[in-house]
């Protein structure tokens, strides 16, 4: 298969998963191994996974732009602004930590490994589907005023468990914000926006570590892959926030176990 279009694939499913509950990096790992066939390097491959995020991340930014955005008409609203980015900072601080402390290892023992996504899958799915059936505090806290800088720290540490291939970076904060008694609305948002500077720094990482030493094709492989994961992510972001207000995450924890099913027969049949 044509490398460009193996990394349009990627694209895709980067953009599809990178904001549902499902694991964005463990759907992309899956992918490349049953269609990459070993044709990208374990190097240029690591990078990819984390830089083709940016897309992604890049859409948020445009979708929440009014909420986002510093440029507003009067202090209030500044004042409001400079809030939710304290509260965003201080919930990326864990990861921030925790990840430049823990890379090296969980690329050298958790990246690409096919098992370890399969379980991770199933056993979060099942968590997901737990506590939107048994769990019943979440929705108390619904807007980022009533969101304490305590619990958007407590809300970071939940994050990092992502650094796991197949765990869903914005699963793991989703069921972290739900158990702490957030509105699916916020948890989601809050998991949007956590996303901004977790992956830019997650990206910053890998470029520094690897020296950017990217042939002119592998560039061109990551702008492909980056440009198509923004405009799916775009459609996605836009469909997710209006499934949320209708409905409940329990699809995406089905969707989780089925798919770590299938895959664990798959490796030992």
């Amino acid at each position: 298969m044509n490398l460009f279009l193996i990394v349009i694939i990627l694209g895709i499913v980067e953009g599809m998963t990178e904001f549902l509950p499902v694991s964005s990096t463990g759907h992309m790992i899956l992918v490349e191994k049953f269609i990459g066939d070993g044709r990208f390097s374990p190097k240029f491959m690591e990078s990819f996974l984390i830089i083709v995020q940016l897309g992604a991340i890049l859409a948020v930014v445009i979708y929440f732009w009014d909420t986002l955005t510093p440029f507003v008409k009067n202090r209030k609203e500044l004042i409001s602004r400079i809030r939710l980015w304290t509260k965003v900072i201080v919930g990326v601080l864990p990861a921030a930590v925790i990840g430049l402390l823990l890379d090296d290892y969980i690329s050298e023992y958790f990246m690409g490994n096919v098992f370890v996504v399969a379980t991770t899958l199933i056993f979060f799915g099942v968590i997901l589907i737990v506590i939107e059936k048994y769990y019943k505090t979440a929705g108390k806290i619904d807007s980022f005023g009533k969101l304490s800088y305590k619990l958007a720290f407590i809300i970071g540490f939940f994050q990092c468990l992502a650094m796991i291939p197949g765990t869903s970076r914005s699963g793991a904060t989703i069921i972290g914000s739900l158990l702490l008694g957030l509105s699916r609305g916020l948890a989601t948002e809050f998991s949007f926006f956590l996303a901004i500077p977790t992956m830019f720094g997650a990206t910053l990482l890998k470029l520094v570590k690897n020296g950017m030493n990217y042939t002119t094709t592998e560039w061109q492989l990551i702008g492909v892959g980056t440009l198509v994961s923004f405009v799916v992510a775009y459609l996605v972001i836009k469909w997710f926030m209006g499934y949320i207000k209708k409905r409940d995450f329990v699809f995406f924890g089905v969707y989780r176990i089925i798919l770590g099913i299938l895959v664990l027969i798959f490796l030992f049949i």
